[in-house]
């Protein structure tokens, strides 16, 4: 019986040498292969171009000046692609935002509404192409949402109706601006930054507290993960997805607006292809294409790089050829990681 009580079992090693490290290791690895990997490989890209740039154009590249030419660059293409962010999060996709832009430019430039902003207020051309906007984004996801057609065909349609409805409005001409007081605006410098960039900063806040801090934007992730489950946990998806492609035809509005400021003259050929570019963005930004899950922070990113490519590209006078082929490589880079995190991410599930 002493010989039993003797016998102790082996002491166990201590918490702080086995669980600890392995869950600081655990942690570590999810925190890099989440949203903050993500927008650090996106800050290391970034900082990459500003390098080349630097070396290869020198102070030119590095100017103060030269910096708010790619924020101003990265502003109106930016403003679009926060919509697209909400779409795509969303599952789905939007081909016809830089027609909706160019349609929005026209008619908020036509003769009856620019002679309305001049005998009362410049506000009126504002709220023109909002609502331009806004209508055609509601009817995109009216088709989509409750007539069953499929996103990429439905906005194809728009992209085409709304491109040929602003060449018929504008006659294939273009109009100037005539408003002073929109003008004038539209060119103010606060703390020494152009309008157009305080417009991008705040849509990309309102675009981020509206994702990250409210119930719409909790509800857009789970329609964009899981239609299905979504529905059973209580969403409206398909009133939900209306929405959605109606945010995106208010942010082509906006931009539509910031262009006018930019051009002062409203054209149909505004937004020209500039929906691709807000998908390039959003989808190098960390955003998947299936839906789901995208951050505005990575958006802004990508806006930024894409900028900061075609700035460096213009300083040493390389062929927009080259500058493609670039983007390009970009974009399936972009889209193979993609498949790679997500599919690492399905089997870590």
């Amino acid at each position: 019986m002493s010989e039993q009580q003797t016998i102790t079992p082996a002491e166990p090693a201590p918490a702080s040498e086995t669980a600890a490290p392995a869950s600081r290791r655990f942690d570590a690895r999810a925190l890099l292969s989440g949203s903050v990997g993500r927008n650090l490989g996106l800050i290391l890209a970034l900082a990459a171009l500003f390098a080349v740039g630097a070396i290869t154009a020198g102070d030119r590249f590095t100017a103060i000046d030269n910096i708010l030419v790619i924020l101003r660059l990265a502003s109106i293409i930016g403003v679009i692609s926060i919509g697209m962010t909400f779409v795509i999060i969303g599952g789905g996709i939007d081909l016809s935002v830089g027609s909706v832009m160019g349609l929005a430019s026209v008619v908020a430039t036509l003769s009856a509404v620019q002679a309305a902003a001049e005998s009362s207020t410049w506000v009126v051309m504002v709220f023109v192409a909002l609502a331009v906007g806004l209508a055609a984004g509601f009817i995109n996801g009216f088709v989509i949402a409750y007539g069953k057609v499929v996103a990429f065909m439905a906005t194809l349609a728009m992209l085409v109706a709304a491109r040929g409805l602003a060449e018929i409005l504008a006659n294939r001409q273009t109009q100037v601006v005539r408003v002073p007081e929109f003008q004038k605006f539209m060119n103010l410098d606060l703390l020494g930054i152009d309008m157009l960039i305080w417009i991008f900063i705040l849509v990309a806040g309102a675009g981020w507290i509206l994702l990250n801090r409210t119930t719409f934007g909790r509800r857009t992730v789970a329609v964009g993960g899981n239609r299905e489950a979504a529905r059973l946990a209580g969403v409206a998806v398909r009133r939900h997805t209306m929405y959605l492609y109606a945010l995106a035809g208010l942010t082509a509005g906006i931009a539509a607006i910031m262009i006018l400021g930019r051009t002062t003259a409203g054209t149909s050929t505004h937004g020209t292809l500039y929906e691709l570019d807000a998908i390039a963005a959003v989808v190098v930004g960390g955003t998947l294409l299936a839906g789901g899950r995208g951050t505005i922070t990575g958006t802004v990113f990508g806006v930024l790089i894409f900028a900061t490519l075609t700035n460096v590209f213009t300083q040493n006078n390389l062929s927009t050829s080259v500058q493609a082929v670039a983007k390009g490589v970009i974009i399936v880079v972009a889209v193979l990681l993609q498949q790679r995190f997500s599919g690492q991410n399905t089997r870590s599930h």
